[in-house]
């Protein structure tokens, strides 16, 4: 949402390569979402098997884009996370034309249809999953205004402070009654918890983690 800061993953153009496999975007995706996972289960999730899994995640490991989680697992079991700092991507520094505009706009459009999907699960089963209290203090809202280049700027960075301020305090929670929320600025409950555990190109798209 705004310039990238110096502790962010600013994607290259071999980083958006990479990504631009339609399922290591997911899985990313779904690390980012739901924290956590094994190859095995990341495998079962997205019906690949888990050696060709194990293959996408040592791919995305290779761009700084997970890690394995050194507090989990027992044996050989490896436990992968994504490395918890926000990915960012200016498209602005990218030419129309480019390899990098391209392979970005495949990344992002990936990330939206992911969003949506997760919105759409929350609006069609989250009653019946979830219950009136997650319904009654989750938010999905439109808001139409007329802003100036500034105004819209100033309320793009007001925005981000305050999610900013949330996931910094509540990333590494582990405590009874918390589940995945995402925020778009919708805010919602994650239906789809297959993954255990706790990313719009204009100006710059910073997805956090």
């Amino acid at each position: 949402m705004d310039t990238p800061g110096s502790e962010d993953i600013v994607l290259d153009l071999a980083a958006l390569k990479a990504l631009g496999h339609p399922l290591r975007a997911q899985i990313l995706d779904a690390l980012s979402a739901y924290g956590p996972a094994t190859a095995s289960t990341l495998a079962e999730r997205f019906g690949e098997s888990s050696g060709a899994m194990s293959y996408h995640l040592r791919q995305l490991e290779r761009h700084g884009l997970v890690r394995e989680d050194a507090e989990r697992g027992v044996g050989r079991e490896r436990w992968w996370m994504r490395v918890p700092r926000p990915i960012s991507l200016d498209a602005t520094q990218f030419g129309p034309d480019s390899a990098e505009r391209m392979a970005g706009h495949l990344v992002v459009t990936e990330w939206q249809r992911n969003r949506q999907e997760r919105l759409q699960q929350f609006l069609v089963h989250g009653f019946d999953r979830l219950g009136s209290e997650w319904i009654e203090n989750s938010g999905i809202s439109t808001s139409n205004v007329q802003l100036t280049l500034e105004q819209m700027k100033e309320l793009t960075d007001r925005l981000d402070a305050v999610v900013t301020g949330y996931v910094d305090r509540f990333r590494n929670q582990r405590v009874a009654g918390a589940r995945p929320v995402q925020i778009h600025i919708d805010v919602f409950p994650l239906i789809d918890g297959a993954v255990q555990g706790s990313g719009d190109v204009g100006g710059s798209e910073k997805d956090e983690q």
